[in-house]
């Protein structure tokens, strides 16, 4: 019994502290699941074999999430292996999108077919169980596993909103070395930002995706107190359409069209750290098997 399954890394346009409603949107960076299942017929625990350095709190949260649901009362032996190309800590959503591949791995190894929000909930849930993210990241995890803007309330596990973008957009990343602390060491500080956060949700609601970021950027700035204000200006300049933190940070994303995507990269200093391009998730590379 054997799944393998990949999911994205996604961008912040809404984060759900403030508010619980977050907004996200994949990008093309990935993370690929494994898993081999050879179940004893009978009833126990799962002998999981995974990389030690793989052997976290979110995969062993996930993948039992995922035993539970997909192969309910049974035991065996799990095989699995992991790979991801997102840089992890940064805020570019890399738990999620491993959560999310190991849960849609261990459902193709068990013959089940989930749609995307039933693997993104799995994934929330553990996430939460892991004390990875404060709200479950629904958003993010979603976000991971389609394509365009998702609007999801984090509280209830619902989905508010989903939109295309134009198809000609990307986005040009600044990844610094530094990490962030997980999201529910700031839930506290966050929350006194709820009705800043209410204008940033609405602006995603009626899809104007772009002033949503903007507006969530600057909560975030202010509370983690990221000084990105010079490069936002410049970064406009240059022909970003819009640009904010990602997550936690400290990643900053800016959207623009593919045609200004290298003058727009070319503006992050690469001393701050690593400077990438990304298109963004697409209908026909989930249609080929990237991720479901």
């Amino acid at each position: 019994m054997r799944g393998v399954r990949e999911a994205t890394a996604a961008i912040t346009v809404v984060n759900a502290l403030p508010t619980g409603v977050g907004a996200a949107i994949g990008i093309d960076l990935r993370a690929r699941a494994e898993i081999e299942l050879h179940p004893a017929g009978s009833r126990g625990r799962w002998d999981v074999q995974l990389a030690p350095e793989a052997r976290t709190p979110l995969v062993i949260a996930s993948l039992e999430a995922a035993l539970n649901r997909y192969a309910p009362g049974s035991a065996g032996t799990a095989s699995v292996a992991l790979t991801c190309e997102i840089p992890t800590g940064r805020g570019l959503k890399s738990s999620s999108a491993v959560s999310s591949a190991l849960i849609g791995a261990v459902a193709q190894a068990t013959d089940a077919a989930p749609p995307p929000l039933e693997v993104a909930l799995l994934s929330a849930e553990a996430s939460k169980a892991a004390g990875v993210s404060a709200t479950g990241a629904l958003d993010d995890a979603l976000a991971g596993l389609s394509h365009g803007v998702v609007v999801t309330d984090n509280r209830s596990g619902s989905v508010l909103a989903a939109y295309d973008l134009p198809a000609d957009l990307g986005v040009a990343l600044l990844v610094p070395r530094s990490t962030h602390r997980p999201s529910p060491e700031w839930a506290t500080a966050f929350a006194r930002y709820s009705e800043s956060g209410r204008i940033a949700v609405e602006a995603a609601l009626r899809r104007d995706w772009a002033s949503a970021m903007r507006a969530n950027t600057g909560i975030v700035e202010q509370v983690v107190g990221y000084d990105y204000a010079t490069l936002h200006s410049e970064l406009q300049r240059r022909g970003a359409v819009a640009s904010g933190v990602s997550g936690m940070g400290p990643a900053l994303a800016a959207v623009a069209p593919t045609a200004s995507l290298r003058a727009v990269a070319a503006t992050f200093p690469e001393s701050l750290g690593e400077v990438l391009t990304a298109p963004f998730a697409r209908p026909a590379a989930r249609a080929a098997g990237r991720a479901t």
